[in-house]
């Protein structure tokens, strides 16, 4: 294993035997050695997208081949950051934050693939009832508020109260979301209304990248994992840990994966106590507040656009309307409920290794 140093600003890459640290972990197989004799075995990770750890293993026949393939997912990663980022803005770039900022003005001419993403987010709030819902920044950037002033300093801590987060909720119609195809515009017709696509931004984005990157690679994204290709071995299947709510450093369960991707949603991720409760930053549509269904949900795909909603979605649902909407895309879960209980999807049990 060699020590590759790239020349990214702001970036930390890490290398060991022992595997991908977060959701992700990969370890030889037996005869690997013969059956990757013209390949190398690198790891990577950096930390300047979409706020979190984006963490890289693979195959390549040179570390000048991986370092290449690594810079040019970084490169394009940052991209789809800074075009979906509502926070901030950036030199010569129309983002949804500009398109935020005019709402309730004229349409804002964007990016095609901002016209992509919410094209993309229109056929999942229909497929998911509504429960994956990117109109809702009016409403989310009240527990946002709430969360950042928790975290910040915890005896400033509060809950939205309801009457606030309904009169934020009357702005939340998807259909106040004009996207304009042909024309590559976004128009908000509603003034208060926002965007906020935290609950299918990265996943869609790291589906995006995959399809473009170098083959033998395992991407996790803030724990959207999502392979490239299976691993050039007589085994070409990867080895995927799913993080414990209760303890992040230890796995609930190993899988195999080979042509899916893996996305978890948990209330364990980014949180704050109030009064000795417990809020995520995961908003039910139908009671603007948490949901207290699961701890998390672990979502099995071909697509991680896909299985970030369908994350996000399950989380605020029952297991028997969660499963009724897995039926609809193919898809596998595990549910951890509150009380650590794990229950399974009919076929997610056939991808347990440990």
């Amino acid at each position: 294993m060699k020590r590759i140093f790239l020349p990214f600003l702001v970036l930390l890459f890490l290398f060991s035997s022992c595997g991908i640290s977060g959701t992700t972990t990969e370890t030889e197989s037996p005869g690997s050695e013969q059956s990757t004799a013209a390949l190398e075995r690198f790891e990577a990770s950096f930390l300047d997208v979409f706020d979190t750890v984006t963490n890289i293993v693979g195959y390549a026949e040179s570390e000048e081949a991986f370092t290449e393939a690594v810079q040019n997912i970084h490169d394009e990663l940052e991209e789809y950051h800074q075009l979906y980022d509502i926070y901030n803005e950036y030199e010569g770039v129309t983002n949804l934050k500009t398109v935020n900022d005019n709402a309730g003005g004229e349409p804002v001419e964007v990016d095609q693939r901002i016209i992509d993403l919410l094209v993309f987010s229109r056929e999942m709030y229909e497929a998911t009832g509504g429960m994956t819902n990117v109109a809702m920044g009016a409403v989310l950037s009240i527990w946002h508020d709430a969360r950042e002033t928790a975290i910040n300093d915890p005896s400033r801590a509060y809950v939205p109260e309801l009457s606030e987060l309904e009169a934020a909720s009357e702005h939340t119609d998807f259909d106040s979301i004009v996207i304009d195809e042909e024309n590559r515009t976004v128009q908000i017709t509603d003034p208060e209304a926002s965007l906020d696509v935290g609950a299918i931004a990265k996943g869609y984005a790291v589906e995006m990248v995959a399809r473009n990157a170098a083959p033998n690679l395992l991407l996790s994204v803030g724990g959207n994992v999502r392979p490239t290709g299976p691993k050039p071995e007589e085994d070409s299947r990867w080895v995927v840990g799913v993080e414990s709510p209760e303890d992040t450093s230890s796995f609930l369960h190993t899988l195999y994966i080979e042509d899916l991707c893996v996305v978890t949603s948990g209330d364990y991720q980014r949180y704050y106590y109030y009064d000795g409760v417990r809020y995520s930053h995961i908003i039910d549509p139908n009671t603007l507040f948490p949901p207290n269904y699961w701890r998390s949900v672990t979502i099995l795909c071909p697509d991680s656009g896909i299985a970030d909603a369908l994350s996000t979605a399950l989380f605020c649902m029952t297991q028997e309307d969660g499963q009724a909407l897995l039926d609809k895309f193919g898809a596998e879960a595990m549910w951890v409920t509150t009380e650590g209980e794990m229950s399974y999807s009919p076929g997610f049990e056939q991808y347990i290794r440990t």
